[in-house]
């Protein structure tokens, strides 16, 4: 029997955090693009940004099922995902006239720089693996 120990939060590691560049396009003064700071996320925070983006929808004879946004979970999984630049500021979105970090997102980037922003922050929090990779992984 192992150790259950190592189960111990204590003993797991801490979120991950990467340094990505996202785009090409900001840069500091000596012309070198600037990395985004990304973390992973814990499961409560998941379940959490699930949460925010669900509906209810009425559907036939009257009943209510259960509808997940998904444009809007995988935004605010980037959002929630997304320590540097600081997404929730005033000022940082007054300059590119919105309101909320998904819109500032939206409005930053270009088409390609915001997939694989997404694409990151999905491989970041665990979902990069296939159901193949995670059976293999079991196995061993």
């Amino acid at each position: 029997m192992s150790d259950l120990s190592v189960f111990f939060a204590q003993n797991a590691e801490a979120s991950t955090i990467e340094e990505v560049v996202v785009s090409e396009r900001f840069k500091d003064r000596e012309g070198v693009p600037v990395p985004w700071r990304l973390r992973s996320m814990t499961e409560e925070e998941n379940e959490a940004v699930r949460k925010a983006v669900t509906k209810r929808v009425k559907g036939k004879g009257g009943s209510y099922t259960t509808e997940i946004d998904q444009n809007e979970y995988i935004a605010k999984l980037a959002v929630n995902s997304v320590v540097f630049p600081n997404l929730k500021d005033a000022e940082l979105q007054q300059s590119y006239g919105v309101l909320g970090a998904e819109s500032l997102l939206r409005k930053m980037l270009l088409p390609g720089e915001y997939a694989n922003l997404l694409q990151k922050v999905q491989e970041l929090n665990g979902f990069d693996k296939d159901m193949n990779e995670l059976v293999d992984e079991v196995k061993n």
